[in-house]
């Protein structure tokens, strides 16, 4: 009959979660590193089935672990880690598709009023389009510049966000967090006059 194997005690033994946990939470970011390692293949794996882009997903891995170390919001009495940040991953992923609907349904109205003043049919259609325009021009001088200056480049002269980051000498992460930003204030400033509109 073999003899049990003894560890060996000059092998180090895996730290648990609930121990990487608590020394994350006391400021060991060491742990955090550890954690990543562990979990980050799954929850990149997770974001890239639901958002079906590699650049998105590895954006939304990074932010996952930023987040869970920033807020502090896992409770490991509550269940695995792993299973935390598998739901977080998820609402995250889902709420990125629902971001992204949003800014599509705006860029097509950007670009709408862009291309179509002068292919009016009607002094109507011209005066509705005009009508348009200013509002729309109205609501990006309400934004802030970083956040309008991209949004100008990108759709009055077509270029992509990486070479808006290239035009003016910033990180491709800075174009893309002003895109979001000015697009999200500006859904709001054209939801928000047109709900003006509507009331008697």
């Amino acid at each position: 009959m073999p003899l049990p194997s003894i560890p060996d005690p000059m092998t180090p033994q895996p730290v648990s979660d609930r121990d990487l946990v608590s020394r994350l939470w006391a400021g060991d970011t060491d742990a955090l590193a550890t954690l990543y390692d562990r979990y980050s293949s799954m929850v990149y794996t997770l974001a890239l089935k639901i958002l079906a882009n590699p650049s998105e997903a590895e954006d939304l891995t990074q932010e996952v672990f930023l987040n869970f170390w920033q807020r502090r919001q896992y409770n490991p009495d509550r269940g695995s880690i792993g299973s935390y940040l598998a739901t977080y991953t998820r609402s995250r992923a889902i709420d990125r598709l629902r971001l992204t609907s949003g800014r599509a349904k705006i860029l097509q109205r950007f670009k709408r009023i862009s291309e179509a003043s002068s292919f009016a049919a009607s002094p109507v259609d011209h005066a509705t389009l005009q009508e348009q325009r200013q509002q729309l021009r109205a609501a990006l001088d309400q934004i802030p510049a970083t956040e309008r200056q991209v949004l100008e480049i990108a759709y009055f002269q077509g270029l992509s966000q990486s070479e808006i980051a290239a035009q003016l000498g910033i990180p491709l992460g800075t174009v893309k967090s002003r895109c979001r930003q000015g697009l999200l204030r500006l859904r709001t400033l054209l939801q928000t006059h047109q709900t003006h509109r509507e009331l008697p």
